[in-house]
């Protein structure tokens, strides 16, 4: 029987990560790769680990609920600002990656606060997308800090990239769009 208090390492585990984006941003803004790859890797087994615990111990909470998505999008958004601060990833690149997340936000506050309170689904193209970004930034950081990789790797791991956030994007639009029109029809026939 573990201990009462081993089920909030979960949650100490996703604090952790969020503790890691300040180092890791300042390591690739200092030119440092490989110990950006190796903070970016180790946020990476943090994200596995709490959620592993979370899933076979059912240590899952309110809290870990909120800041496990949190986690994940400040270790994303920061890597690819601090990249395109660096230079290493075009600035229409960020703007894109932003840009998505932005609109989904502002959906899925407006469908919340006008149509009904939201259950956040992600959709697998979305999941999908996730990892296209952080093979996309592991792979910048590996090119970078340890061994340069082939152009036309990274080349397609861009074009992947905008590929999949620009129809993960326009997916989650559609969706809810049709969903929130279907609510508005049957709420006023």
């Amino acid at each position: 029987m573990p201990h009462p208090l081993a089920r909030h390492i979960p949650n100490l585990l996703t604090l952790f990560r969020i503790l890691l984006v300040w180092p890791l941003v300042q390591a690739l803004l200092d030119g440092r790769y490989g110990l950006a790859l190796a903070l970016f890797l180790l946020a990476g087994i943090t994200d596995g680990l709490d959620g592993f615990l979370a899933r076979h111990f059912h240590w899952t909470s309110r809290l870990g609920g909120l800041l496990d998505p949190v986690a994940d999008k400040l270790l994303m958004v920061s890597s690819f600002v601090a990249l395109a601060l660096a230079g290493i990833v075009p600035e229409w690149l960020l703007w894109l990656v932003i840009g998505r997340d932005l609109v989904i936000v502002a959906g899925a506050v407006a469908y919340h606060l006008l149509i009904e309170p939201l259950v956040a689904e992600p959709t697998l193209l979305s999941k999908f997308n996730t990892l296209v970004q952080i093979l996309y930034v592991f792979a910048q950081l590996y090119d970078r800090g340890y061994a340069p990789l082939d152009p036309g790797l990274m080349d397609a791991l861009q074009w992947g990239l905008v590929f999949t956030t620009l129809s993960s994007g326009a997916l989650y639009v559609w969706i809810w769009s049709r969903r929130a029109i279907r609510k508005r029809r049957g709420a006023n026939p």
